[in-house]
């Protein structure tokens, strides 16, 4: 993916907001203001070009792609995902986690046919989650205030970078000299996660406060992987609603 096709394209998380009724606020996602004004017209924005754009192309992949051949596409694009993990790993100083995320893109990439297939996760090298925004929380940058990015969605100061670090310069797709062909295989990504969302659509005309779930199941979200390097009591785990569990778990668990 070149430059601004990732931004043009990616848009998952956004169409999430509409799939449940509000939740208790979280701690930090309140944004008074200024800030606040931006983020509630940017999710509407975001929701917009959803279902204008994304949710009819997402149908259209799944109506025309048999469900192993879109099983393969996303083993394909999680494979590539597998490097800025690495990468970030490294950058936190996780070097056992570092070595065995590398040795899992090796062996998809050669056994499972271009990450096609994933065959690391039989051999005991599941996938993890690490992304700029948890390296940074590791060297203690703060999270900062909640913010709505522009096709991209939830996100927290800290971890507007992701898109870019991890999306763009850390994506093997950024440096592919054919830009065609870069551009086409990141609508791919786009179609076919939020293809993986679609089931959650029917959730839409119940929701009470979309913007507000969003940003609170996005808050716990993230809180609740940044404390797996430093684990709470568990009386101060977050609850997470079933639907804001099943929703999260759809996102990689993460």
């Amino acid at each position: 993916m070149k430059r601004l096709a990732h931004w043009a394209f990616v848009l998952m998380l956004p169409a999430l907001g509409g799939c449940a009724t509000a939740s208790a606020p979280v701690a930090g996602g309140n944004n008074p203001g200024l800030l606040s004004d931006y983020n509630h017209a940017m999710f509407s924005f975001n929701m917009t070009v959803d279902k204008a754009v994304v949710r009819p192309v997402a149908k259209g992949y799944v109506a025309v792609t048999p469900r192993p051949v879109r099983t393969s596409v996303s083993n394909f694009f999680s494979n590539l995902g597998d490097v800025p993990v690495t990468i970030n790993a490294l950058l936190q100083l996780k070097l056992g986690q570092a070595a065995r995320d590398l040795t899992r893109f090796v062996f998809n990439s050669t056994f499972g046919v271009f990450g096609l297939f994933d065959v690391a996760s039989g051999w005991g090298l599941p996938p993890h989650e690490e992304d700029i925004g948890m390296t940074l929380a590791r060297w203690g940058v703060p999270e900062g205030p909640y913010v709505v990015l522009p096709f991209f969605g939830p996100s927290t100061l800290r971890n507007s970078l992701s898109p870019v670090v991890d999306g763009l310069y850390l994506n093997p797709l950024y440096y592919y000299p054919n830009t065609t062909v870069s551009w086409s295989l990141t609508g791919l990504k786009v179609a076919e996660e939020r293809a993986q969302l679609l089931p959650l659509d029917s959730n839409l005309d119940q929701a009470y406060d979309p913007y507000t779930f969003l940003r609170d199941a996005y808050l716990q979200h993230r809180r609740y992987v940044l404390d797996q390097n430093n684990p709470p009591p568990p009386s101060k785990k977050p609850a997470l609603t079933p639907l804001q569990r099943q929703l999260l778990e759809m996102q990689g668990g993460q």
